[in-house]
């Protein structure tokens, strides 16, 4: 989950603040109601046709839809009905539209495989599930079928398929028969890319310590790898015409001992090769700065070719993710979308001539905590403000003359909706409406705050609560994971955090005053705040701005100051660990869902081989990396903590949550826990959160006694 991923596991506003109306029976809902609001993802185009795809979730039933312009009228391709926990990702039409690839099974956000690769199990199944690929027909005339176990599906033009099996390049037809691997590679082959032409499959070639892009030709050729080094290449990206490709050019693993616990620039590079012949040429070196180190937002350098022989990609040179241009022959980058905004979701035009994105930029107070969509002429340079006001809009598609994309509010679930690319005709498409019992009106709008940390450092958040709250009620802190995330003045853009806010706002309607905090380390303000000193492992910085929240809502009328909780997951969890452990005098319960609670299980692992590091060093930084760790002050911890986790676990390990536990019941503190077997990090069952959300908030109305018989629905 970013620079701090747990594979490594790694002037406040007027005192008086108002919220949306919401109706006198705004607790009247349960936590099943709350949770049942739909969730659309993975909004893709087809590059020669109007046609669009994306996946719907209902309650954990997960289904394709496919819409055709100029009506898009949404249509289910596929038939699923259970809620059994079985992601379906990785979109992938051919060029002409007439064919959908999809991915069924697997834990796509894994920071590490099982053992053995297994796919995850969270219904405990008695039958192994498999990942799998699988492709629909558009037209929703033919089911769906499965063509096997794979991932990373691309179709080309010439309607071939080829997709990820067992670290290896497979290909099928498209009705499942012929399934066979294309070619014998070896390295770890990853992300096929057929070029537009469909004769040629580029591919990343992973070697553990560097990695080369390959060019597959045919079976009597042999791959071509371009311009091979010892870099660490990817983001292969073909030119139009089919004959080159650019990529991204990262240093190989080893090298000189790096200082441990310290900043240090990452460079990189792009080039670009002949894709017949490979010889390849640098077209531009990001400078051996922070600031210029590889971008750890917007899905990376988010690399594409333009027209003009243009290439456009995403770098953070002057503190911010914003988009370049260059040309492919080389020579200075320049700068496309100044300002004090982040560039996020990337989609260019099939023509090249147009980039539509997203950004946290806009004219409407509190877009910096938004997301609104822009196009931009890359003839003129001219920005379009595409989309405005107080909703949210995120991962456009870009078709010739409109782009799709997903919205929306404080109320309004995700749906999606259509816009022409000079921001006008837009709407949403239909038969899009949340289930009869999700209770929008019954949420309240989040209100933008901001507070002081202990340094000064200028922090922000979301405020909810209940405008009709009869008396003080106790406050809750509610920390994000990540920790490169940024909470929303509405509904988030990632399945796992739409579940965060649709559980604050549950807690601001039944008894709670809710502040999350977008504490530093995360993504939205800027290159430096997203990458402090002494953050994580380094000294645990960002929970300083932790403590500044909980202080904040100690300080608001209605709040009472004796009755602050904390909650989150993931990173949030270990910055609700870190908060129980040093502050049990402010916060008076928390509930930690799979958190790290020792850095030092979890950095020591990435400082072997010891040799490649002084000895001395090694020791000083593991001793940080503990007194980083909420183990650190484990006997100061005194307040009450509910543990969550699934013992699948592949972003933090389930010895984390065990560590924990053994070290509070030798203290007497007082924890309970609750563990899913065969659920992974962000859960993959409707059911299981729901199950861990009532929890939630069934322990923080105990722990911290919020009133009222509407607390207990």
């Amino acid at each position: 989950m970013g620079r701090f991923r747990i594979a490594l596991a790694v002037a406040g506003l007027a005192a008086s603040w108002a919220v949306a109306a919401s109706p006198a029976c705004a607790g009247d809902f349960t936590m099943a109601e709350a949770l049942s609001y739909p969730f659309v993802s993975d909004l893709v185009a087809a590059e020669r046709i109007h046609r669009i795809a994306w996946v719907r979730t209902v309650r954990g039933v997960r289904n394709v839809f496919v819409a055709d312009g100029p009506g898009f009228v949404p249509r289910q391709v596929t038939r699923f009905a259970d809620d059994d926990g079985q992601e379906l990702t990785d979109l992938a039409f051919s060029p002409d539209g007439s064919a959908l690839a999809f991915v069924r099974g697997g834990d796509h956000d894994e920071n590490w495989p099982a053992q053995g690769d297994l796919a995850p199990d969270p219904t405990s199944s008695p039958e192994q599930p498999k990942e799998s690929v699988w492709v629909a027909d558009p037209s929703g005339r033919r089911p769906a079928r499965a063509i096997g176990e794979g991932d990373g599906p691309a179709l080309s033009m010439r309607g071939a398929l080829a997709f990820v099996r067992d670290h290896q390049i497979w290909t099928a037809k498209l009705d499942g028969s012929g399934s066979r691997r294309l070619f014998f590679d070896r390295g770890k082959d990853e992300s096929p890319r057929w070029s537009p032409d469909g004769s040629r499959l580029a591919f990343v070639s992973d070697r553990d310590d560097h990695a080369f892009i390959g060019v597959w030709s045919g079976a009597d050729r042999p791959i071509v790898y371009l311009a091979p080094s010892t870099g660490r290449d990817g983001e292969a990206a073909w030119s139009p015409d089919s004959r080159r490709i650019a990529f991204v050019r990262q240093p190989g693993k080893g090298g000189a001992p790096e200082p441990l616990l310290a900043q240090t620039p990452r460079p990189w590079a792009i080039w670009s090769a002949d894709a017949a012949t490979g010889a390849g040429h640098v077209v531009w070196e990001s400078p051996d700065t922070l600031r210029g180190s590889h971008p750890q937002v917007a899905g990376a350098a988010n690399l594409a070719w333009a027209a003009g022989d243009r290439l456009v990609f995403v770098a953070e040179m002057d503190n911010w993710p914003h988009l370049y241009i260059v040309p492919e022959s080389g020579g200075p980058a320049r700068l496309l979308t100044p300002g004090a905004f982040m560039v996020e979701h990337v989609s260019p035009a099939p023509d090249g001539r147009t980039i539509v994105y997203s950004a946290n930029g806009g004219r409407t107070p509190g877009d910096e905590d938004r997301r609104h969509l822009f196009s931009l002429d890359l003839a003129s340079g001219a920005a379009t403000e595409l989309t405005a006001g107080a909703g949210l809009e995120w991962a456009p598609a870009a078709l010739d003359s409109e782009a799709a994309f997903i919205a929306a509010g404080t109320s309004a679930p995700p749906a999606i909706e259509v816009i022409d690319l000079a921001g006008r005709d837009r709407r949403e498409l239909a038969d899009q409406a949340p289930p009869p019992d999700f209770p929008a009106t019954a949420f309240v709008a989040p209100r933008l705050v901001s507070f002081r940390a202990a340094d000064g450092l200028r922090i922000e958040g979301q405020l909810f609560g209940a405008p009709d709250a009869a008396g003080p009620q106790p406050g809750v802190i509610f920390v994000h994971g990540g920790p490169p995330r940024q909470m929303l003045l509405g509904w988030h853009y990632m399945d796992y955090y739409a579940n965060s806010y649709a559980v604050n706002e549950y807690l601001a309607a039944h008894g709670f005053t809710v502040l999350s905090v977008n504490y530093r380390l995360g993504i939205g303000y800027g290159h430096d705040f997203q990458h402090p000193e002494h953050a994580g492992p380094a000294g645990a910085a960002e929970y300083q701005d932790v403590l500044a929240g909980a202080r904040y809502l100690q300080s608001l009328p209605g709040v009472d100051p004796a009755r602050i909780g904390i909650w989150g997951g993931s990173y949030g969890g270990y910055l609700t660990a870190l908060a129980l452990a040093r502050n049990s005098d402010v916060f008076k319960a928390g509930v930690d869902m799979h958190g790290l609670h020792d850095w030092t299980l979890a950095f020591g692992a990435a400082l072997a081989p010891a040799t490649r590091y002084e000895q001395g060093d090694r020791a000083a930084a593991m001793a940080m990396a503990w007194r980083s760790s909420p183990d650190a002050d484990i006997d100061h911890w005194r307040s009450p903590v509910l543990l969550i986790q699934g013992d699948d676990d592949r972003n933090v390990h389930f010895a984390q949550m065990i560590d924990v536990s053994r070290r509070l019941q030798a203290r007497g503190i007082p924890f309970e826990e609750l563990v899913l077997p065969n659920e992974i990090h962000g859960f993959l069952r409707w059911a299981s959160w729901l199950r861990a959300d009532e929890a939630t908030a069934d322990f923080l109305r105990r722990k911290l006694r919020a009133g009222g018989d509407q607390a207990n629905r």
